[in-house]
């Protein structure tokens, strides 16, 4: 199938935070389509491809500088260049929120925002104020998605429910035969990495790895019977710290509900609808590292490839352009 001769054919915007998130999705590509760089004041140079019958453009965020200011940066440059994009989603990786035992969230797992209720599938909690304890204020929530997305996050769902995420699994093997050069770096890092530790235990200082973490204050889990990601469906809590304290974690599951949190989900969502995928990379306290970082961002990518499966190319072409949705000067940065 030969590349599209116009900008005008790509309906998905693929948003990555990281270079990671961005190789992941790249790799996730069934058609390269190469590079196209920004005009003008435009910044970002795009990677383009196609997924199952999707034409899709990725961009990340400028190296080095992350949040929401920077992604709806990002976004606001892309919808120009792109003016038939209908939906964007943000793939990357975030930290995970826990709720054992009702909700067994692990490293490697994916969470994709869901609304609930009066919420859009993102809650914004106040950018930097904080309270005694750890707590932080909420600020707002974000738009829900088309009815295109959440139908087919309903298929996914069920899909997982009947069969498991065999295809997600399918989809990572494929990358890393298609892309050997990626086996070491994005491979499974094994369930004896994946430790959960008590709120009230704190990693010991200088220790790169939990090599050194006490086995007595992790939370007993039981084993799972496979490495396969499981997908987590709800609310991803978003603003501009990074979360390495459980008081924190803590407290946005028991005041929100929320499964995951992350640093950039509110500047891409605030103005219009999308969607949000996170592959769980830490668990938002002291014992965060690197090391989960390219397998959690792989399978976000996986996740949203068997996702983009359930999207309907001939429903999508019949959903108003984003830059309509928004206005040709689009308000992205007017919360900021």
């Amino acid at each position: 199938m030969p590349p599209p001769s116009s900008l005008e054919a790509y309906r998905v915007g693929w948003i990555c935070a990281l270079h990671t998130d961005l190789l992941a999705a790249r790799a996730m590509l069934d058609e390269d389509h190469g590079m196209i760089r920004g005009h003008g004041q435009d910044a970002n140079t795009y990677a383009v491809g196609r997924i199952h019958d999707h034409n899709v453009v990725i961009a990340g965020l400028p190296a080095g500088i992350d949040g929401p200011v920077s992604a709806a940066s990002v976004v606001k440059d892309m919808i120009r260049a792109f003016h038939d994009l209908r939906f964007m989603l943000l793939v990357g990786i975030g930290g995970g929120i826990p709720n054992l035992p009702a909700l067994d969230i692990r490293l490697g797992d994916v969470v994709v925002s869901q609304p609930n209720g009066t919420n859009g599938g993102v809650i914004q909690y106040n950018r930097g104020k904080n309270y005694h304890g750890g707590a932080f204020e909420r600020k707002g929530s974000v738009n829900a998605p088309s009815n295109v997305l959440l139908t087919a996050l309903t298929a996914q769902r069920a899909e997982h429910q009947l069969h498991g995420s065999q295809q997600m699994s399918a989809f990572l093997t494929d990358m890393i035969n298609r892309h050997p050069n990626l086996k070491n770096d994005f491979a499974y890092p094994g369930a004896m990495c994946d430790r959960f530790f008590r709120p009230d235990y704190v990693h010991p200082k200088n220790q790169p790895t939990c090599q050194s973490c006490v086995p007595g204050a992790e939370v007993p889990r039981a084993q799972r019977g496979t490495s396969t990601p499981e997908v987590h469906y709800g609310l991803i809590a978003s603003g501009d710290q990074v979360v390495k304290d459980p008081g924190v974690r803590e407290f946005l599951r028991t005041k929100y509900g929320a499964l995951c949190v992350d640093m950039e989900s509110a500047g891409l969502m605030h103005n219009f609808p999308g969607l949000v995928i996170k592959g769980i990379c830490d668990y938002a306290d002291s014992h965060r590292s690197d090391l989960w970082h390219k397998y959690a961002a792989a399978s976000a990518a996986a996740c949203t490839k068997e996702l983009l499966h359930y999207v309907s190319s001939a429903k999508i072409d019949h959903e108003s352009p984003i830059h309509e949705i928004v206005g040709e000067g689009g308000r992205f940065l007017e919360n900021y």
